[in-house]
């Protein structure tokens, strides 16, 4: 998936400066090496960009290409992420196996299993389908789809976004379930990709530049916030989503505790993303601990 993606930015930087040759460097990071453990387990924050940004920060390299929803919510001094490609499709999507493609969740059968190693996801499936089993996941894209199948279980999760670039788009159309974010909201920023860059690295930034979109950066502006204050981290059983309203946009986020299910929305006006992004994290974190207070009377 990642070198999918950092070839799909790397042509459209070549396209948007003609003439311009980009040189590709893997990197391997040890959210890459470590596929027996779910990704709560180690590591914590981070376990996709460590290595990466340390190269990014030494000169290694001059650009680093993540999906946006893995990336930690505070970046090391020196580093940034001024630009911001079109966003893909933020939903995700459940691949399914045997017979006819589910139409919805409800078409799936009671106690069927769904693949997933996504605290998110399993909290949320767990709520509208609560008769459903999940099994753990990991590795790459082809990888799981494949472990899904043969194991005889109903689907897999995924982001659609990751589908798509990887080619895999028709899996959708065939046989995928798109989840629209009133039943499961997505990962803060996923189907967004992060381009991070050195701080003052006026050079890098011009060749980015005609890449940026503005809708997606306010959009990460606001999920990312959310994240950020949330203080879950970008593998914690939390989601959200900001949907543009012309000059307002609405930005929607869920927690879950031990004991609850946390779902909150705020509307702004557009220009203060990041501003409601954190007034709904606080939101949340006001909602869990007045339960709490209310507790221990």
């Amino acid at each position: 998936m990642a070198l999918a993606q950092t070839g799909l930015v790397a042509r459209q930087i070549e396209a948007a400066n003609p003439g311009l040759k980009t040189e590709i460097r893997v990197i391997k990071t040890q959210g890459d090496l470590v596929q027996d453990k779910p990704l709560n387990e180690f590591g914590g924050k981070g376990v996709f960009v460590q290595e990466i940004e340390q190269a990014l920060l030494t000169g290694r390299i001059d650009l680093a290409v993540h999906s946006l929803k893995d990336m930690p919510a505070e970046q090391p001094e020196g580093l940034e992420m001024a630009v911001t490609p079109r966003r893909e499709d933020p939903r995700d999507v459940l691949i399914c196996f045997g017979g006819v493609p589910a139409r919805q969740l409800a078409d799936l059968p009671a106690g069927g299993v769904v693949a997933t190693g996504s605290l998110r996801r399993i909290c949320q499936l767990e709520r509208l389908r609560p008769d459903l089993r999940t099994a753990p996941i990991r590795g790459n894209v082809e990888t799981r789809l494949r472990k899904a199948e043969e194991a005889g279980w109903q689907g897999v999760l995924l982001a659609a976004a990751g589908l798509q670039r990887l080619g895999l788009g028709r899996l959708i159309t065939e046989r995928g379930l798109l989840l629209e974010p009133a039943e499961m909201l997505p990962a803060p920023a996923q189907g967004i990709l992060g381009l991070e860059t050195r701080v003052g690295d006026v050079q890098t930034l011009a060749l980015l530049q005609p890449l940026h979109n503005e809708a997606s950066h306010r959009q990460a502006l606001a999920e990312r916030a959310f994240l950020r204050h949330i203080e879950g981290g970008c593998h914690a059983p939390t989601g959200a989503f900001c949907r543009l309203l012309g000059q307002e946009f609405e930005i929607e986020g869920f927690f879950q505790t031990e004991q609850n299910f946390y779902r909150q929305t705020l509307r702004g006006s557009i220009g203060q993303e990041a501003q409601f992004g954190r007034a709904l994290a606080e939101k949340i974190k006001e909602l869990i601990a007045s339960e709490g207070r209310a507790s221990e009377k």
